[in-house]
């Protein structure tokens, strides 16, 4: 709410009405929205040599938890996105 205050009325109103049908996932668009989110971290740990998924210990499952929803707004990035998990595992970047 106080970065949507800072906003002139007009923006603040149609940038809000954006960010919560981003927040809710119930369109197309939206959907599509939260896979490009999610994809961008995912490709930062997999580039970096998976160093905060080994730091924090993080497992295989929950990156698939945490990404699979992509699925439902980008099958295409979400295939891409599981190559990558598993390429991950494979590499000894993310563990089993």
């Amino acid at each position: 709410d106080r970065i949507f205050h800072i906003l002139p009325l007009d923006q603040a109103g149609e940038l809000r009405a954006l960010w919560d049908e981003f927040e809710r996932g119930q369109t197309p668009e939206s959907r599509f929205a939260a896979a490009l989110d999610r994809l961008q971290p995912l490709i930062h740990n997999y580039t970096t040599g998976g160093k905060m998924w080994q730091h924090h210990g993080v497992k295989k499952h929950l990156v698939v938890a945490r990404n699979r929803h992509m699925e439902l707004g980008a099958p295409m990035l979400w295939k891409y996105a599981a190559k990558l998990i598993d390429d991950a595992v494979a590499g000894n970047m993310l563990c089993e």
